[in-house]
């Protein structure tokens, strides 16, 4: 096989065939070839039931320029499996469809499967198979699943006022990274010391596993995973819970290091980089006051983190602190058609 060559080289039964290849030599497992897929009924029997996610990655939308293929797999998964375990759903399966431009070349495929691969690998999952069809651009949409307890998921609606907002890693990193790589017309090596807000969005990697901690212990009355942007996400809690606002603190809580350090060299608003990032994959939680202190301590005892950035409260609009100041949060972050 000549991997100069494009994808329409091998057709669709040889890609299917390189895809095979790639996970039998990452896993020693064989792609699954059937019309469906199957699981055992094991998991009614304990009260589960299947919890599915499906996004969808569309290159020209969610891939900046300096993203290779390999990133563009392994943010795929990343993206569907942050929005499974924010609910305290251990993924267990992926299945992948697949848009290809017939002109793609086999060694960049064969990197964009290497990507989805590695990073089902990373958490354990399954990569089952899926669909493969000829499209203008690369579109990915993997399906991730799990099974759980319906009553041991975390939901968005259940906030009550007074509940403490808390996340398992800070804002503004992916604001630095997308002003770097969609506005900066530089050599990323030029900005070596922001490297970390960089591969905040090529390439991330730190989902956290609080939310499992939460969930098992039923410390959480919600959840949410931030990846429109803080604003848009606190917007999408509102909603499930009507009568309700929140209360944010702006401060070392929220913010990272880095945001500050960026804002200050190239005199771009803070609060624009915080609350209009987008694609942090950050876990908020919405915990009872009288468990937070437990459910610091748990998960810190574990291995994770959470920070105290704010609370609900019964006002509809959403609210930040800053120096003793109250300003209303205008900006709903991104949205797609808009």
């Amino acid at each position: 096989m000549n991997q100069n060559e494009n994808i329409s080289f091998l057709g669709e039964l040889g890609l299917i065939d390189l895809i095979d290849m790639v996970i039998y030599g990452k896993t020693g497992k064989r792609l699954r070839r059937d019309d469906s897929f199957f699981f055992n009924y094991k998991y009614k029997k304990e009260g589960k039931c299947l919890v599915l996610n499906s996004d969808m990655f569309n290159a020209t939308t969610d891939a900046p320029k300096q993203m290779n293929f390999y990133q563009m797999g392994l943010k795929s998964v990343l993206m569907n499996l942050s929005d499974l375990i924010v609910k305290g759903v251990k993924p267990e399966g992926i299945i992948v469809s697949l848009g290809l431009p017939n002109d793609l070349p086999i060694v960049n495929f064969k990197r964009l499967i290497e990507g989805i691969v590695d990073f089902s690998n990373r958490w354990d999952i399954n990569y089952l198979g899926g669909d493969l069809n000829t499209s203008k651009e690369i579109i990915i949409n993997p399906t991730v699943f799990g099974f759980k307890n319906p009553k041991e998921i975390i939901y968005r609606k259940g906030i009550n006022p007074g509940d403490v907002l808390a996340i398992n890693n800070k804002f503004g990193l992916t604001g630095v990274g997308f002003d770097i790589l969609l506005h900066r017309d530089v050599n990323i090596k030029d900005f070596s010391k922001y490297r970390v807000a960089i591969n905040s969005v090529l390439e991330p990697n730190d989902l956290g596993k609080e939310s499992y901690i939460l969930a098992d212990n039923k410390l959480a009355t919600a959840s949410i995973d931030s990846s429109d942007g803080l604003s848009k996400t606190l917007k999408d809690l509102t909603l499930s819970n009507p009568n309700l606002g929140f209360e944010i603190d702006f401060n070392d809580n929220l913010i990272h290091e880095k945001a500050i350090e960026y804002s200050k060299e190239f005199s771009i608003s803070l609060e624009k980089l915080v609350f209009e990032g987008g694609e942090e994959f950050i876990h908020l939680f919405a915990i009872d006051p009288d468990d937070f202190v437990k459910a610091q301590r748990l998960v810190k005892s574990k291995g994770g983190r959470l920070f105290r950035v704010g609370k609900a409260i019964s006002d509809e609009k959403i609210y930040f602190l800053k120096k003793g100041k109250r300003s209303i949060i205008k900006n709903q972050g991104y949205e797609h058609f808009k």
